[in-house]
């Protein structure tokens, strides 16, 4: 590396480049100084860390015989598991445009027949629409993925997890519509429900996205 400080990612890859490399099976003590040799500083405890993050992420195979843990990766594991993770995306990535969308048809219900006196729902639409964009721009960066890269796919995830937590705003403010209609028109919650184009199993969309 040169002298130049290894990240968190880095010395994950570098170890795991270990592995493929050798194609071979070792123990931990074994990996720990072959990883030593490798450029990846740090204490025990650290460099620990960052091998069991692999076995966590499935990368690294951990097998116990006798009393001893025996430990192994090979390239093809890699690379199934980026596609793995990279249908999960996908899949995630639909699940969100529905999510999104009936929140935006929702929140159109909601809007009507409600006074804007402050503006503030007129700004909650159109931040709506600015997450749209968002949700555009993350399948034009998934189609542009030409190989299953774990890191970018990693980044993807943190933008779902976003607008995600946005959808569930909007969420928040279908439940506002709904208690202004009962609590301040006096609608039923059936009534209420039928304007508002939904039923008492309505929630929020990320309890519903498949792990």
């Amino acid at each position: 590396m040169g002298g130049k400080r290894m990240s968190k990612e880095e010395k994950r890859q570098a170890m795991l480049g270990i592995y493929h490399k050798s194609k071979q099976v070792y123990t931990e003590n074994e990996i720990l100084k072959l990883a030593s040799k490798e450029g990846i500083t740090g204490n025990e405890g650290v460099i620990k860390d960052i091998h069991n993050s692999l076995i966590d992420d499935n990368l690294v195979e951990k097998s116990k015989i006798g009393q001893q843990n025996f430990f192994w990766s090979f390239p093809a594991k890699k690379q199934r598991m980026a596609e793995i993770q990279l249908k999960k995306t996908e899949e995630n990535i639909e699940v969100l445009k529905v999510k999104v969308e009936e929140a935006k048809a929702r929140l159109t219900d909601a809007k009507r027949g409600r006074e804007d006196d402050d503006g503030e729902r007129s700004k909650k639409l159109a931040r709506l629409t600015e997450i749209g964009k968002e949700r555009q721009a993350l399948e034009t960066e998934l189609a542009a993925l030409k190989e299953s890269d774990p890191q970018a796919i990693a980044d993807l995830e943190k933008e779902l997890n976003y607008v995600t937590q946005a959808a569930n705003r909007w969420t928040d403010n279908i439940y506002e519509a709904h208690s202004f209609l009962v609590k301040k028109k006096g609608m039923e919650k059936k009534q209420a429900n039928r304007m508002l184009g939904i039923t008492d199993a309505f929630d929020y969309p990320e309890d519903k996205i498949p792990k």
